[in-house]
Parts: C-alpha cells; sequence; structure tokens
C-alpha cells in the first residue's frame, strides 16, 4: 500500500487481505509501518539496510504495542541500524519467504546435499510454493497455506509428496536458524500414499510406450525415448547438452555433478538410441531447452506425461519405472549383473571403491553389447 500518516483509527479499520500481506507505511517516520496479515493480525515493521539487502524487522503487535510507543522503538532500531548495530535480544530480521528461499539454497542445499538433489529441492519450492508465497514474511505462513498449495497438485501425487517434503525440510531449517518458533508443517503427512518402486512394464507395454514415444516426438517423447533405451536417470538425459554426445565415438558423457552417483559417467550409444539422438534438432547448447528459456533445461514432465499418457493407455506408471524396465529386462536378456550396474551408474554393487575408479572405462564395449542387445528386443516387440 501507499504511505500515509498513521494513526490508531487507519490501523484498526483497515481491511487485512484475503491473502498474504500489505504493509502501510507510516509518512512521519521514513521505513516505518504496519503490516496487516490474512486473519487480522497488525504488526509493526521497519525496513533496514545491512548493505547489502535490505532487512524488514517485526518487533511489536498493535494494539498490545501502542502506537507512540512504537515510533520510539522504530526510531531506536532504525538509529541503530545507521550505526551498524543489530537489533537487541528478543528482535530478529524477519525474512519474506523469497529472501529465505535464497539463504535455505547457499547455506542447506548447496552445502549438505548432492548437486541434483539440492537442483530438484529448489526447483520444488520455486514452482509450486514461491508464487503463492513469496512475499509473504516466514512467521505469518501457516499451516492452511501450505495445506492449500498441496492439496492443489494431488493429480500429480508423486509429485505432491515431493513437493511437501522439500517444504517440510525448508521449514525445519527454518526452525532451526530462529526464523520461525514453529514449523506450519507440524503435524501434516505425506498428501499421499507412497507407491512401492516395483513396477516392470511387461513386454507389451514396452512397445505401446515406444510406439507412443515416436508418436509423441521432441520434446517430451523423444526424452522418453532415451530414457527407455538407455536405462538412465530422468534429470540425467532431459539436461544432456550437445558437448556431451560423442556421435562419432559413440559415447554420452555425464559430468559428475550432474548425476546422483556424483562421479562421471559414459554411456554407450547403442545404435537405436543414436538413431534417436540424430533425429533430435539442434536448437541451442541443451538438447532439451526449456520453451522461452533455452538456458535452461525441459522441465514440463506432469504436463508431458498426462499428454503422453492419452497416446499411450496402459496401467498407472512413471518415467523412473523405465530405468527398472531396462535393468530388468537386460538381466532376463542374459546381460550380467556388473554390466547393469555400470549402465544405471549405481553407486553400490558388485564393483566398488577402487575397482570402479579403474573400470569406469573399462566396461565400455560389454556395456554396448548389452545395449544393443536390449535395442534388439525392443525392435523385435514393436514389429509384432
Amino acid at each position: 500500500m501507499g504511505t500515509t500518516r498513521l494513526t490508531d483509527l487507519i490501523i484498526r479499520n483497515t481491511r487485512p487481505p484475503d491473502h498474504g500481506q500489505i504493509v502501510i507505511w507510516d509518512s512521519v517516520i521514513q521505513n516505518f509501518g504496519v503490516r496487516l496479515s490474512q486473519g487480522g493480525t497488525r504488526s509493526y515493521v521497519v525496513m533496514i539496510h545491512d548493505g547489502r539487502r535490505r532487512k524488514r524487522i517485526t518487533f511489536g503487535r498493535f494494539p498490545a504495542l501502542g502506537l507512540a510507543d512504537a515510533r520510539n522503538e522504530a526510531k531506536r532500531i532504525l538509529a541503530g541500524a545507521m550505526l551498524g548495530t543489530l537489533p537487541d535480544k528478543g528482535e530478529k530480521a524477519v525474512l519474506d519467504f523469497a529472501e529465505a528461499l535464497d539463504l535455505f539454497g547457499k547455506t542447506h542445499c548447496a552445502k549438505r546435499n548432492r548437486a541434483n538433489t539440492a537442483a530438484e529441492t529448489t526447483r520444488l519450492l520455486r514452482r509450486h510454493f514461491l508464487p503463492k508465497l513469496g512475499d509473504r514474511t516466514l512467521p505469518d505462513i501457516r499451516n492452511q497455506d501450505v495445506v492449500g498449495i498441496i492439496d492443489r497438485m494431488l493429480d500429480t501425487p508423486s509429485e505432491a509428496n515431493h513437493a511437501f517434503s522439500a517444504i517440510r525440510k525448508f521449514f525445519n531449517w527454518a526452525r532451526e536458524r530462529q526464523h520461525v518458533d514453529r514449523s506450519p508443517c507440524e503435524g501434516m503427512r505425506l498428501p499421499t500414499k507412497a507407491r512401492s518402486r516395483e513396477r516392470v512394464l511387461n513386454d507389451e507395454e514396452i512397445g505401446s510406450v515406444f510406439r507412443a514415444a515416436q508418436e509423441a516426438g521432441y520434446p517430451y517423447g523423444s526424452i522418453v525415448l532415451l530414457l527407455l533405451l538407455t536405462g538412465q536417470r530422468r534429470q540425467e538425459i532431459a539436461a544432456l547438452r550437445w558437448d556431451e554426445i560423442d556421435l562419432t565415438g559413440k559415447t554420452i558423457a555425464v559430468a559428475a555433478e550432474r548425476n546422483k552417483s556424483d562421479r562421471p559417467h559414459v554411456i554407450p550409444i547403442a545404435p537405436m538410441a543414436r538413431q534417436a539422438l540424430e533425429a533430435l534438432p539442434h536448437l541451442h547448447d541443451n538438447l532439451f531447452p526449456a520453451r522461452g528459456k533455452p538456458e535452461r533445461t525441459f522441465s514440463g514432465f506432469s504436463k508431458g506425461k498426462r499428454r503422453f499418457d492419452t497416446i499411450c493407455q496402459i496401467a498407472p506408471w512413471t518415467l523412473h519405472d523405465l530405468r527398472r524396465t531396462t535393468a530388468t529386462h537386460m538381466a532376463g536378456l542374459g546381460v550380467q549383473p556388473h554390466i547393469v550396474e555400470r549402465i544405471l551408474n549405481h553407486s553400490t554393487g558388485t564393483i566398488s571403491g577402487v575397482a570402479a575408479i579403474y573400470n569406469r572405462f573399462g566396461y565400455l564395449d560389454e556395456m554396448r553389447d548389452a545395449l544393443t542387445l536390449w535395442e534388439g528386443k525392443i525392435a523385435a516387440l514393436c514389429a509384432k
């Protein structure tokens, strides 16, 4: 809202917003105001600058703290900020969600999580929670706000579960940092029952997915096709760059920071996978750039899956099921377990430690033979 001379009458009679919050700034003392939150809470705030960014400090509520006393307190806090002193005990900088999310990414995700995990956590928070909560201060975010966002995602249960896990982790971090007294996620459970990861597509379903991927085309259908042919993880394929593809040497080299195992991974390109790669348009350095933002990678998985399912009408399945399907059927074709593990880039298994380092490139021929064998089965299924 705008700036006005605050009075008790104005503070009391201004209607709080239906969603989020508004601030009425005082024309008497610059950077002092009253924040009205949905639900009717009226809190005094000051905005200070620490040389790098703005911080909003909350220090009392109306009418428990009178306006005259609040102005005096605001003067003291603002004067202290000009001298470089932080608020006294009992006072703390109140971050809004957007500020806290940035800090969470830098101090928690980047330090404690693998690169892929950190990227996925921040993606979920930015996509699902930032648009609704971005300008809300953390203490003003309530259980109902989180529930409302999660409930709108129930048609994609896996995404809802992952989004809830991300926001719960975020608020646990905020509580540890004393940005909130309690997490709004307390008492909440996963929105949907987690499904056991046991789905393996049968021969008929494999053929259906392959044909549907060809029909759906670029970009989502092409991603599905490469996932089925290579057995790699979703984001490792979706985030591929052309400089990682060597069509002459017939390999894909995924950098350590882009895969879950935190180590470089070289994947042989078998004939059908090579044909699929050669058919892709070369639009950007990324094989699958995001629409309108080519410097980013494809992220429209939920929408893409819904459209894909209208073409490929088989029992419910996920993209991760393709990885399990590839591994299971290769084993059924007689591929040795350690070769399957090398293709999947599993971090544990029959090859580990120093042997894993020295054998990183030692099984390319065997891996290529296994993937070619797998492609042969797919071709036979589609020929029926």
